[in-house]
């Protein structure tokens, strides 16, 4: 891992919170080389015991532009809840009204959840 492009921009926080450097580790690479994000920043969230990842998504509707966006990374094996979730929203400044729960496993999946705050209606 230490071999790898994009271990300095994560060292400080993948020692920060070694629980959780795996997934930190999956989804910025995820996010960064496969999913091409741009204007990628990793993010500490203390209260969460983890770091989040902060960008641009690229879009192909160009009447919305790039939206930024929030993922946080978690593994399969880990236990959330909650009050976890509410911790994430309010360590964030500005507070998002969605974020991305990134889950990864150990066969290198990713799956992104978006999670909004309070009860939000489905697009149709």
């Amino acid at each position: 891992m230490q071999n790898h492009p994009s271990y300095p921009v994560l060292s400080q926080l993948l020692a920060k919170y070694p629980a959780t450097g795996g997934a930190l580790f999956q989804v910025y690479n995820d996010l960064t080389l496969a999913q091409r994000w741009t204007h990628v920043e990793v993010l500490d969230l203390p209260a969460c015991k983890r770091a989040a990842i902060k960008g641009q998504r690229p879009t192909i509707d160009t009447d919305r532009g790039p939206s930024i966006c929030v993922v946080l990374p978690c593994s399969l094996s880990e236990s959330i809840s909650t009050s976890w979730l509410r911790a994430a929203f309010t360590s964030l400044d500005p507070l998002p009204s969605e974020i991305y729960v990134a889950i990864t496993s150990e066969d290198t999946s990713t799956v992104y959840y978006k999670i909004s705050q309070g009860i939000v209606k489905p697009p149709v």
